[in-house]
């Protein structure tokens, strides 16, 4: 897995050993960066933007964003390997200092009465396939308010999941890349 485009095109990243974490596939993400690109139905600029990265595992998707001139990165991971993985990859662009990483399940982050001093222009939410709570998270997303107006929530699903998303948000476009499926919302 390596790093696209950008400041840091071809840089190699960390995957963790186990299977426990789903590595995003480069050309899903590929994928994601040209439409958000090109799309005429999402209206958010990737450059100077901040992102937030739920169940990150090792970076991959907001190591992107940062490589493609995104402003800052917020990374929530919970699993111990995955965590130590995304440390590295992120220590490995020592000129990188705009990230912080949560240690937390972004669940309980959000349920709690913990507050995000900041928001964001993309939410990449990447859970577990077998994550069924999706919507729960969502709509702690839309009350904390921590989506820009205009910004996007980019949900990545297995293609035989059965997800609906709530009507609390529109979605702006719906992509098959072989076994995945993008949501694009806000």
């Amino acid at each position: 897995m390596r790093i696209i485009a950008g400041k840091f095109k071809g840089k190699k990243l960390f995957l963790p050993k186990d299977k426990n974490t789903r590595p995003l596939k480069d050309i899903v993400k590929e994928s994601i960066f040209n439409l958000l690109k090109h799309s005429k139905k999402i209206n958010v600029e990737l450059e100077n933007s901040s992102i937030l990265d739920l169940f990150s595992g090792s970076g991959s998707f907001g190591i992107e964003c940062l490589s493609r001139g995104a402003d800052s990165a917020y990374f929530f991971e919970n699993y111990q390997e995955a965590i130590e993985i995304l440390k590295k990859n992120l220590l490995s662009f020592k000129e990188e200092q705009n990230y912080k990483i949560f240690k937390e399940d972004c669940f309980e982050f959000l349920n709690s009465e913990n507050v995000i001093e900041k928001k964001f222009d993309i939410i990449f939410v990447d859970p577990p396939y077998k994550e069924l709570k999706i919507n729960t998270l969502i709509e702690k997303i839309i009350l904390k308010k921590i989506l820009n107006t205009n910004g996007v929530i980019i949900i990545h699903r297995h293609k035989r999941d059965k997800l609906k998303i709530t009507k609390k948000l529109k979605i702006l476009d719906e992509r098959n890349y072989g076994a995945s499926k993008v949501y694009f919302a806000n």
